[in-house]
């Protein structure tokens, strides 16, 4: 398993461990309690992230990116859809066309 697969699993448990906790005490429990300032808070990030790398700010992206895949995993976990989902969804598309893969979603 890559670093970086397994720093998000050690993050997707933490933020499923706050799940019910005291907003008051946890930013992430009041990201998972308001989930809809969960994801204007990964709105933001990605525009953080995309700010950086226009910039090739490579410190800044890095910065960045930790951000929005914080956030990202916090949306995933307010909305019940498990990273075994996501992944599903991924390796439904290994292997095809992104062209045809987008096309095949029209409709």
């Amino acid at each position: 398993m890559s670093r970086l697969a397994e720093v998000l699993t050690r993050l997707s448990a933490v933020i499923e461990s706050r799940k019910g906790g005291d907003p008051a005490a946890s930013y992430t429990a009041r990201l998972l309690a308001e989930p809809a300032l969960a994801a204007k808070k990964l709105g933001e990030e990605a525009i953080e992230t995309v700010i950086a790398a226009v910039q090739a700010d490579k410190d800044a992206l890095a910065a960045e990116s930790a951000d929005l895949l914080y956030h990202w995993l916090v949306v995933m976990a307010a909305s019940g859809v498990s990273l075994d989902e996501v992944a599903a969804r991924l390796e439904a598309r290994e292997g095809v066309s992104g062209h045809a893969e987008k096309a095949g979603r029209k409709g």
